[in-house]
């Protein structure tokens, strides 16, 4: 039997794993693109291009990735933990709540 809460949890941790990874991704894209196109990278947010350290944005991109990729590993190790439903099965009959039975 299955832990419904735990596969709760799991699911709403890999979504937001994927939502890190999406907004993030979509942020940093550009500096690749300009990393890869040339040796300079601009910043162009505030309507004036500012010059910016290229290995500096593409250094924030892998630590977001990775807090991408750790956040949906986490949610799948709860994920399955929640399917093999071994967390409430495992109770001590003297621990367990509600009416007695005998």
């Amino acid at each position: 039997m299955s832990d419904i809460r735990l596969i709760m949890l799991g699911s709403a941790i890999i979504f937001a794993g994927f939502v890190v990874g999406g907004i993030t991704g979509s942020q940093y894209l550009q500096y690749a693109i300009q990393a890869g196109q040339f040796d300079d990278c601009f910043d162009y947010s505030s309507g004036i291009a500012v010059k910016v350290k290229c290995d500096q944005k593409e250094q924030d991109k892998v630590m977001f990735l990775a807090l991408s990729l750790g956040l949906i590993g986490g949610g799948v190790v709860i994920l399955v933990k929640g399917i093999r439903g071994k967390w409430d099965q495992n109770v001590k009959s003297d621990e367990m709540l509600g009416p007695k039975n005998g």
